[in-house]
């Protein structure tokens, strides 16, 4: 099967990708992206010599594009691209609806005017806001998000299955808690810790530090995002989670461990606007309908986590030295600086 993988530079789609070219020795990967700052071919190293792989660069939203593309044999569409930080959402929400409602739309309408065989939505936890201190997300939960990228998401999830409905293109869509594991932004709150302690730089922990997620790595994501791509039904929604709930505060001291490093690195910064207090994620139908489970225990997990980002110093210092640096002192800079002289 010929399948495109759109935002397969990004963090998620290049482990998705590397994801199928290892378990399915007959299936070939389109890779769109457009590589904005989060977007790095350095993800999918080792690939460009694979006959099964071909990178393309370019927009979703860019119907002529897409189209070209999909009449090339493509069967599947699996849709990872979206720009994905909440922060950044705050700040220009603008981007977010380009990519992740008006691309999605595109690539909807090209995929059912070429006849797609299955188009599988990848979508998020964050879609249905926020979470009392009891209770999981099931698929029938209310969407209440909470920030413009949620709510992006949100607008892209419905989209999609009005298509089923309208069109009977057959579309399937996952939603996912945190995802954590190699190659991801270090902008996000795993690896923009780790990578701050390994060079003993403080760590930015927002409000109270007891915001809960449902914690997953990426490899178990992937292969349940893979599993409903072959097996879903279309026109359902599939929540993917590990039960595996942490809060922020207890995953930076985990990770301070982790590194040796003391809690005095911990810096308390004002929180985000909207800040969703808990995420939980009932992932019942796809244990039940389709046999998934995540494989990768917490822990386990984590501390490998950690060591690939420890064993790979040159990958994201190239980052956090270029795209990100400029953003990261802007957003945390001086808030740090705030905490560390004692008037934060």
């Amino acid at each position: 099967m010929r399948i495109l993988v759109t935002g397969g530079a990004g963090f998620i789609g290049a482990n998705y990708i590397r994801y199928l070219l290892a378990e399915h020795p007959d299936d070939e990967v389109v890779n769109l992206d457009v590589l904005t700052y989060a977007g790095n071919l350095e993800n999918l190293a080792g690939l460009e010599g694979d006959p099964r792989y071909r990178f393309v660069r370019g927009d979703i939203a860019d119907r002529e594009l897409v189209s070209s593309l999909l009449a090339d044999g493509v069967e599947a569409v699996v849709n990872f691209a979206a720009e994905s930080h909440v922060d950044r959402s705050i700040d220009d929400p603008d981007a977010f609806l380009h990519t992740n409602v008006a691309g999605t739309l595109a690539l909807l309408d090209c995929a059912r005017r070429a006849g797609v065989q299955r188009f599988v939505q990848v979508s998020t936890d964050e879609v249905y806001g926020s979470l009392g201190p009891t209770g999981l997300f099931s698929e029938q939960s209310p969407l209440e998000p909470s920030s413009p990228y949620a709510a992006s998401k949100a607008a892209a999830d419905l989209l999609a299955l009005s298509f089923r409905t309208t069109y009977g293109l057959p579309v399937l869509v996952t939603r996912c808690s945190n995802n954590f594991g190699p190659y991801q932004f270090p902008e996000k709150v795993i690896p923009l810790f780790v990578t701050n302690l390994l060079d003993d730089q403080p760590v930015p922990l927002y409000g109270d530090g007891l915001n809960v997620r449902d914690w997953i790595h990426v490899e178990d994501h992937c292969a349940a995002v893979d599993l409903v791509r072959r097996r879903g039904r279309p026109g359902e929604v599939y929540n993917i989670g590990a039960r595996s709930e942490r809060n922020n505060r207890e995953l930076t001291e985990l990770i301070l461990a982790e590194l040796g490093k003391p809690t005095t690195l911990i810096r308390y910064v004002t929180d985000r606007l909207g800040h969703d207090r808990r995420y939980a994620m009932d992932p019942s139908k796809i244990e039940g309908e389709l046999g998934w489970r995540p494989r990768r225990e917490f822990a386990a997990a984590l501390r490998a986590t950690v060591a690939w980002y420890r064993d790979n110093r040159g990958w994201w210092q190239h980052i956090k030295s270029g795209a990100y640096r400029d953003y990261y002192e802007r957003m945390y800079g001086e808030r740090l600086r705030r905490s560390s002289d004692g008037r934060g």
